[in-house]
């Protein structure tokens, strides 16, 4: 019974210590990368989604001639948040985004907006700089995004490219198989 009372009280001091760390410090943002509800490792029904929701046309997708099990997917969208018309870009492997590219044009601050929103979800990382070209990049959990643009123009060339490694690993292993296979 001594056992029990002590493991009981260890539980609940230790309990009430997780709650008092958690109340001090700010909560982490644990979701997957994405950039306005648009993630690699979606599935393209839940990209049309996110388009209607902005208002936008569905993907207008393509499957490749030498593996039927990849498409390459575009879309344009007029987006308020994103300071005005994005291109969507997406490599899609049996319906599920691999590679994702959101691309405009960087007048009137879009730049910085999207740099802001970026490191206030994700962190701030250290810009990685070639010639003209900036570049941040996050990592989680087999996924990456990354924020690239251009200095050397009035209308600065901006994207964030979502790339979903264990989509492209699956597929990679998948087609090794099959070449592999006689």
């Amino acid at each position: 019974m001594k056992i029990f009372v002590r493991a009981l009280a260890l539980a609940t001091v230790l309990a009430s210590a997780a709650s008092a760390a958690a109340q001090a410090t700010p909560a982490a943002d644990t979701t997957t990368l994405q950039f306005h509800g648009f993630r690699a490792g979606a599935r393209i029904d839940e990209i049309n989604g996110v388009l209607r929701r902005f208002d936008g046309k569905p993907l207008r997708c393509r499957r490749a001639q030498a593996d039927r099990r990849v498409s390459e997917c575009r879309a344009a969208v007029q987006l308020a948040d994103l300071g005005g018309a994005v291109d969507l870009w997406v490599s899609a492997v049996d319906s599920v985004a691999s590679v994702m590219t959101i691309s405009g044009y960087g007048s009137g601050g879009q730049v910085d907006r999207w740099r802001r929103g970026l490191e206030r979800r994700y962190g701030s990382v250290g810009a990685k700089v070639q010639g003209s070209q900036w570049m941040m990049q996050w990592v989680q959990q087999g996924r990456m995004l990354r924020l690239t643009w251009r200095t050397d123009r009035n209308d600065k060339p901006v994207s964030v490219s979502l790339v979903d490694g264990r989509v492209l690993d699956a597929w990679g292993r998948d087609r090794a198989k099959s070449a592999r296979r006689p």
